[in-house]
């Protein structure tokens, strides 16, 4: 059968490669056309062909979806048109709901089936998609448990099967490569958009000055370029691990976190962390008015209370990231109570091998 995947996002490649790992496990025979990254590529090998990488496609923000409109127009016109010249049995979308709500509903126009992993978070912000997905996603898979009941209420059957993000952990873990240093290590995972590392590396960097003796490390990304991250580290000693997150966390006594998917690994690999977000003014203050949640980590939105920290715009300053740090390492008082919720988290999320059971449904239901 075909299968036509949209991984929009750097988290998504892993997630997408793991998927196509499973659809492959249940049907050798697949062809697989797909958006995403090398992981993606590096899984399908001979059977599946890298339409477009998720670099062209990184825009975040209120004012930067504006500004670039144009292209994602471009991208949306070019992907329906790829869509139907393969004619998949199936279009899977990986999460990215602002690009592939729309590639859903094309794809219900033209009686193609869709299953949707990694459901939007319409919990958080954006209920009106609620309608949208009931429309023209045939089959909803959710990523927490909780999002399960959350969709029953508005008539939406989701299923659960696990959680990705733990399929990353288990193959990091086999795979871990100490980061020496001669200094206990900071992990600043200070997110993989331009934009926000912009923001919010300075304040992790200020930061690491009144923590001496420490190293700060850097958890960069090889697609943004390296200059922005030099410029803002200039004058300091912090270092620049590309492409190393799970190894420099795994490495790290604490972690200063960008919210986002990080806190929620950083968090299952049992790494004390202080949630970050700082962003464009205008940005950040449509944010507020349009959230619909307590808190931005999803460590505390799946735990539903406050187990890290969230320092958010104006709060996020190098006294209180040092004041947090000092409270959960080794030897701090929060420590034991962090510990607690972290074992918590876990087992609420659960064992590894999600997507591979989200492959083999959706080839069951297609066979």
């Amino acid at each position: 059968m075909k299968y036509y995947i949209i991984a929009g996002e750097p988290s998504a490649d892993l997630h997408g490669a793991n998927l196509i790992k499973g659809i492959i496990q249940s049907d050798p025979k697949a062809q697989i056309r797909f958006w995403g990254g090398e992981l993606m590529q590096q899984q399908a090998g001979e059977r599946g062909t890298l339409v477009k990488h998720y670099k062209e496609n990184s825009i975040m923000g209120f004012l930067e979806v504006v500004k670039n409109l144009g292209k994602i127009l471009n991208l949306i016109k070019f992907g329906k048109s790829d869509i139907l010249q393969f004619k998949p049995d199936v279009l899977i979308l990986i999460d990215y709901p602002g690009f592939n709500l729309k590639m859903a509903a094309f794809a219900k126009q033209n009686n193609i089936k869709t299953a949707y992993y990694i459901a939007p978070k319409v919990w958080a912000w954006k209920k009106g998609r609620i309608k949208t997905i009931r429309k023209v996603v045939d089959d909803l898979y959710v990523i927490f448990p909780f999002e399960v009941e959350f969709f029953e209420k508005y008539g939406i059957k989701a299923i659960y099967k696990g959680n990705p993000l733990m399929d990353s952990i288990e193959q990091s873990k086999e795979q871990f490569s100490q980061y020496e240093s001669p200094k206990p290590i900071i992990a600043l995972v200070a997110g993989s958009r331009v934009m926000e590392v912009k923001h919010i590396l300075p304040v992790m960097a200020r930061t690491m000055k009144l923590l001496p003796q420490y190293q700060g490390v850097v958890t960069a990304v090889d697609w943004l370029d390296k200059s922005l991250y030099e410029n803002i580290l200039k004058g300091t000693d912090i270092k620049i691990a590309y492409n190393q997150t799970t190894d420099v966390l795994m490495s790290a006594e604490a972690a200063l976190v960008k919210s986002g998917t990080a806190t929620l690994e950083t968090a299952l690999l049992g790494v004390p962390q202080v949630v970050c977000y700082a962003g464009g003014a205008v940005s950040v203050a449509i944010a507020r008015k349009v959230l619909k949640i307590k808190w931005i980590s999803l460590v505390n939105i799946i735990l539903d209370r406050t187990a890290v920290t969230e320092l958010i715009q104006q709060e996020l300053t190098p006294q209180k990231c040092l004041s947090e740090l000092q409270r959960i390492m080794p030897g701090g008082s929060g420590l034991p109570k962090l510990q607690q919720d972290y074992q918590e988290l876990i087992e609420t999320v659960g064992q590894s091998g999600a997507s591979e059971r989200v492959a083999q449904d959706i080839v069951a239901k297609l066979n």
